[in-house]
């Protein structure tokens, strides 16, 4: 199987949300717990910028800048470098709940999934952050465990979307600025526990599906029609997420975490890594806000 290549040390306990955008300097991901935002630089070398408790996900805004969901509140960039942070209301009150990964629709408007830290069954909640003043954050589904993964088809008429603890990527239906019909796409409920879970995932410009699997080694592609066409074998064993990017977004970068990991056993965990697949990535889906 295709292996992925180390392209930065260990540079994040809990690396996560990788994102592409070329006016940004090119790729961002996030240190989620320790609430930094990462910029890799072009000789592998990384900046931080630190926004919050916690710094779940992030897309950027097509006036320049970029929204954040932080722990339990949507932060609004005015600049490419993350500066000039307004921070608008918590969206809950609960502390024991946090944002936890996001993707914007093809109407420019950001979902942010929800978990509980402690992971309790059902505990989290899918927003959507409207696209205009006042920027209110509206509840779309509940009864959701581990939040993760949302992408849309290169023709924008479905979504693919990971709980993670269902240990099956379902896809949805978009339908008039909504998400509808979930089912299930493809499963790995009848597979060993050490192929991992659905975690972060992205599609490529032929849809495909391309899934990291948290406690797996691995990131997957599946076509369009949900067949498994190749699995991207990785040195560590929380793969988090991935997206493309890179010169004609042809480089498939990979997020990995060492959360609760001995870092004896995998001294590796919290690298980026990335794969050259020979398929190119969609653009990032900006927040029109």
């Amino acid at each position: 199987m295709p292996r992925a290549e180390q392209r930065t040390d260990p540079v994040a306990h809990h690396g996560e949300g990788p994102v592409w955008w070329e006016p940004w300097g090119g790729l961002r991901f996030v240190d989620m717990l320790a609430g930094d935002v990462l910029l890799l630089a072009d000789d592998g070398g990384i900046t931080r910028t630190h926004v919050g408790t916690v710094a779940a996900a992030l897309r950027p805004r097509t006036r320049g800048g970029a929204v954040v969901a932080t722990e339990r509140a949507f932060v609004l960039a005015e600049k490419d470098d993350l500066s000039d942070l307004r921070v608008l209301p918590d969206v809950w009150d609960d502390p024991g709940i946090r944002f936890n990964d996001g993707a914007c629709d093809p109407d420019g408007r950001f979902w942010c999934g929800t978990m509980a830290y402690d992971e309790t069954p059902g505990a989290g909640t899918m927003y959507r952050l409207e696209a205009s003043e006042p920027y209110a954050a509206q509840r779309v589904w509940g009864d959701v465990t581990i939040s993760n993964g949302l992408g849309f088809s290169p023709d924008g008429t479905h979504a693919y979307y990971n709980d993670t603890p269902t240990r099956a990527v379902s896809r949805l239906d978009w339908v008039d600025g909504e998400l509808r019909h979930r089912r299930d796409f493809a499963s790995l409920r009848d597979e060993p526990s050490s192929a991992g879970s659905p975690d972060g995932l992205c599609v490529d410009a032929e849809g495909g599906v391309w899934v990291a699997l948290f406690g797996g080694s691995a990131v997957r592609h599946y076509t369009a029609d949900g067949t498994l066409a190749e699995v991207v074998e990785l040195p560590v064993s929380q793969v988090t997420a991935c997206t493309f990017g890179g010169q004609g977004l042809r480089e498939l970068f990979i997020t990995t975490s060492a959360e609760n990991l001995d870092r004896a056993q995998e001294p590796l965990a919290g690298a980026l890594f990335s794969f050259t697949p020979g398929v190119s990535g969609l653009p990032t889906l900006p927040f029109a806000g």
